[in-house]
């Protein structure tokens, strides 16, 4: 009898396997809003000072975890684009960078970029 309630709990989950969505997007799957949020727009009007500290803590985190592995290699260049916030000499904004991560982990879950 316990064999038939297991063959249904395990009918019972590939079932319910079946019936979730298979979002293309993980940033759907993890529930992240793909619209940036008005006080993200607002920051990247300007309100990140040159700070030569901040960006220099974050570039030498980038160098710490940049590894082998395509993670900490793609985790060292977000890094590094936050840092460069910070920085004078460059033209970003929190929208770029997120947009930029998004892309990333859109490629990235395809499996690569497609030609």
């Amino acid at each position: 009898m316990s064999g038939g309630n297991g063959a249904d709990e395990g009918g019972e989950e590939a079932e319910r396997a079946g019936d979730e969505d298979d979002p293309a997007d993980p940033l759907d799957a993890a529930g992240v809003d793909p619209v940036v949020p008005a006080s993200a727009a607002d920051a990247a009007a300007g309100e990140f000072p040159d700070d030569d500290e901040i960006r220099e803590f974050l570039r030498d985190i980038a160098a710490d975890v940049r590894g082998d592995s395509s993670e900490s290699q793609q985790l060292s260049a977000i890094l590094y684009r936050v840092s460069d916030l910070y920085d004078p000499d460059e033209q970003t904004s929190p929208e770029e960078i997120y947009l930029n991560v998004r892309h990333i982990m859109r490629i990235k879950e395809q499996g690569g970029i497609e030609r």
